[in-house]
């Protein structure tokens, strides 16, 4: 693990604003910077970034975080490669993580030149392979597409890369896969007579190869095998181009080959990736819901291509909120985007994209196509085979509809589909004395609701809460917090003991600002909580005329809220105390005749 002292340091010395600004035009308004938000179309400046907590928040999509969430976000790096990142811009060195060895960074960033230096040769060896040229331009494919994505061409050679390393024999050629060592120790390429593409990561260092043959012969296609540098479940082909345009129609569409990536990107669809000879994964998913809103699987419609899209589907369920859709396109026969694309044009595909069927359609036809949905033994296996997928859903409001459609097409109401599959139903709705269900509406009656059902207007928000809030935007402040008083069953009370823990102990130093905070609680219980209190008080002005009275009227009514619990709980047992519990006993009542006002309400007991 990175260090936290690291992050926290790193913070410090970044500049959120300048981060930002060299990927979004900020302008100035008052305290904050405004702009058009990257994460969703808009036509007014919702996207704000405060320079003194360090802290991004949208208005109108809600996307928020610190410097490294926004270029998590925004550039679709992992963290960890979000703080290198960061790292770079200022000059600085990540440090090891722990268990790592001194000499495996360096190796790492030879093993990344070296792929580097056999990407540029394939690049040059592409300008006079007459071949390979003829076969990219029957595929409709121009110099300059070629250019973007790097294509190249492995010569027809055992050792052509011997003309480019220095070492022929060094180990990093076989560690990255670019040559193969037979069983008496002799090496020769791995990619031959192919057309190359470079795969490469979100910074765009080429980390491996696909390479298509050019004539008859198996494999048509070969991929890098897994290296320290690239994991199939992880990458995908055309990202790093196809970013911008991505984060523009907030669409992305995952096809099955390279050669439909850069033919959609020729042909004017350039928001198109592919997975690397294996199954879609919940990694690919996550990657790219962090570039858009939509992802659309395009895949052939036989039984291979249908196989492929259940796969993406069961990767897509968890990862799935109620924000980010998956759709599947299946083209008619005998097409594939490719081959689409140049007879029909980018227009009829986009279309094509467009209607796509969404996830939960495709999820209940695919199921009813194997039941009998006439039969109640065939409604029952609907129901059987639907359970563990639906129960899956990452999207709650999504969870429930897709359990409402299960239920209709068994022809059972949603409780009754709850119960069999030993879920807890919701309680069933009040209903008048005249046997009309309570709902609002114009009439007093109505208003009121069931008696049960009746309550305060607006409960007040807990005090543990409203410190949480004022600490959000003071950090500081935490180390004058009584931790032993913060009351620990709530969210938020939990949050706040997790605060002033982590500043005692010199886990967050004592200057931090909001953003450092939220990155140190990234990843854990509490992350949900202090999320969604940013969220819901980022448009908040806190008047710094009052807050620090309101501070230390808060934790008054924490000290005075502490005896009162005290003094109920001693009233209760009243008839059993021991003497120094009555002797307790006997000084909180006569504190509280004293002060009855400042007092908060204690039972008679």
């Amino acid at each position: 693990m990175i260090p936290q002292s690291f992050i926290q340091d790193l913070l410090t010395r970044v500049d959120i604003v300048e981060v930002i600004d060299r990927h979004v035009s900020l302008k100035k308004q008052g305290a904050n910077y405004f702009a058009c938000c990257p994460f969703h179309g808009e036509k007014s400046a919702s996207f704000s970034v405060s320079p003194s907590k360090q802290f991004y928040h949208c208005f109108g999509c809600g996307a928020h975080g610190s410097a490294i969430g926004f270029l998590m976000e925004y550039s679709g790096l992992g963290y960890v490669e979000a703080i290198q990142e960061l790292a770079r811009q200022i000059g600085v060195e990540v440090p090891e993580e722990r268990n790592t060895h001194r000499g495996d960074q360096p190796k790492d960033q030879s093993l990344t030149e070296l792929m580097g230096v056999a990407a540029r040769f394939y690049r040059e060896q592409l300008k006079g392979a007459e071949r390979a040229i003829d076969y990219l331009k029957r595929r409709g494919l121009t110099g300059q597409v070629a250019a973007r994505f790097g294509i190249g061409y492995a010569p027809d050679g055992w050792q052509s890369l011997q003309k480019v390393v220095s070492n022929y024999a060094d180990k990093a050629l076989l560690e990255v896969g670019l040559v193969i060592e037979n069983d008496q120790g002799r090496r020769y390429d791995r990619f031959r007579d192919r057309i190359m593409f470079p795969i490469q990561d979100s910074r765009g260092n080429v980390i491996a190869f696909g390479g298509r043959i050019l004539d008859q012969g198996e494999p048509k296609y070969l991929n890098s095998p897994e290296t320290p540098l690239f994991e199939k479940g992880r990458e995908l082909y055309g990202l790093f181009q196809a970013r911008q345009s991505i984060r523009a129609s907030n669409t992305v569409i995952v096809v099955e080959g390279y050669m439909d990536v850069v033919a959609l990107a020729q042909h004017g669809v350039p928001n198109a990736v592919a997975t690397l000879g294996t199954a879609t994964t919940a990694t690919h998913i996550q990657k790219l819901f962090r570039h858009a809103d939509r992802v659309v699987f395009c895949f052939d419609g036989d039984a291979a291509g249908r196989k492929a899209a259940w796969r993406g589907l069961e990767a897509a369920l968890e990862t799935l909120n109620d924000v980010k859709q998956v759709a599947f396109l299946f083209l008619p026969d005998p097409h594939d985007p490719d081959t689409y694309v140049r007879e029909f044009g980018a227009d009829a595909f986009t279309t094509q994209v467009t209607d796509a069927t969404p996830l939960t359609e495709f999820l209940l036809n695919e199921l009813a196509a194997d039941a009998d949905l006439s039969s109640a033994e065939g409604r029952a296996r609907y129901a059987h085979e639907a359970k563990p997928l639906v129960l899956r859903i990452g999207a709650g409001v999504l969870k429930l509809q897709v359990l409402k459609a299960v239920a209709k097409r068994c022809a059972l109401d949603e409780r009754e589909l709850m119960e069999a599959w030993g879920l807890k139903a919701p309680p069933a709705p009040q209903t008048r004395r005249d046997g009309e269900p309570w709902r609002k509406g114009k009439g007093r009656r109505e208003d009121a609701g069931p008696p049960a059902a009746r309550g305060p207007r607006h409960q007040p928000r807990p005090l543990e809460a409203n410190l949480l809030r004022i600490v959000l935007h003071h950090p500081a402040w935490a180390a004058r917090l009584p931790v032993d008083l913060i009351p620990a069953g709530s969210d938020e009370g939990r949050a706040l003991i997790a605060i002033v823990d982590a500043v005692s102990v010199g886990d967050l130093g004592s200057q931090s600002a909001l953003g450092t905070l939220l990155e140190h609680f990234r990843n854990t219980d509490h992350a949900p909580t202090l999320t969604r209190m940013c969220a819901e008080q980022a448009d908040e002005v806190i008047d710094e005329a009052v807050v620090e009275t309101v501070f230390h009227d808060t934790v008054h009514a924490l000290h005075t809220k502490a005896l009162a619990d005290e003094f109920n709980r001693l009233a209760a047992r009243a008839g059993e105390l021991t003497p120094d519990e009555r002797k307790r006993y006997v000084q909180l009542l006569q504190q509280k005749k004293r002060n009855p006002t400042r007092q908060p309400k204690v039972s008679d007991s």
